[in-house]
């Protein structure tokens, strides 16, 4: 979908075509170096000069938006699996995996997403992506809810910013998978709804 609603006549093939390249190359700097990779050498990579990467993406953040917009459709698909589930509870869990997942695609990317979810500047191409997801787990936390399964307290802006964590922990290597899923336990254990033992 795009959220750019102008109309006229559709870019030149030769723009098409650099615009591509730079994505692609973006992506294998991206996966290779996290996304403070050098971005004159993506340009090199894509065939371009730099003026070119910068017409097409004119900050970082730009471009990094970009390419992850051509990794969406493999969470797209998630969501649609997710969809099938019939536990109110086990779809929040599997879409907050699910965006961990997505949150550890490059080194580094969980930075640059909680300040745009932070700051919330609408100049920031990165704010648009950060907003679907914390909406859209707003959707799996207050169906939760319904069912007795989350607080009412908590809000899916907390649970983004929980799996964005989990990320950016395993993102600096400091700790193993069992260690990851005791603290995916504890969260899980902090937006669950308590039985009346009060």
């Amino acid at each position: 979908m795009s959220v750019n609603g102008q109309r006229g006549r559709r870019p030149r093939a030769d723009v098409q075509r650099n615009r591509a390249a730079l994505l692609e190359a973006a992506q294998r700097h991206f996966l290779r170096s996290g996304v403070g990779a050098s971005l004159e050498a993506v340009a090199k990579e894509a065939g371009v000069g730099p003026g070119t990467l910068y017409r097409h993406f004119p900050t970082r953040e730009a471009l990094l938006a970009a390419v992850l917009q051509t990794r969406s459709e493999e969470l797209v698909a998630r969501r649609a699996d997710i969809a099938q589930l019939g536990d109110a509870s086990e779809a929040l869990r599997q879409w907050l995996r699910a965006m961990e997942e997505y949150f550890s695609a490059f080194s580094g990317l969980p930075e640059p997403l909680m300040a745009a979810a932070r700051e919330q500047e609408p100049d920031n191409p990165l704010t648009l992506p950060c907003d679907y997801l914390i909406a859209t787990t707003d959707d799996y936390v207050r169906a939760a809810r319904l069912t007795g399964h989350a607080r009412p307290s908590v809000q899916g802006y907390d649970l983004f910013l929980a799996a964005i964590s989990v990320a950016w922990i395993k993102g600096t290597g400091a700790t193993d998978e069992e260690s990851l899923d005791r603290l995916r336990a504890l969260i899980e254990s902090g937006y669950r709804e308590r039985d009346n033992e009060e």
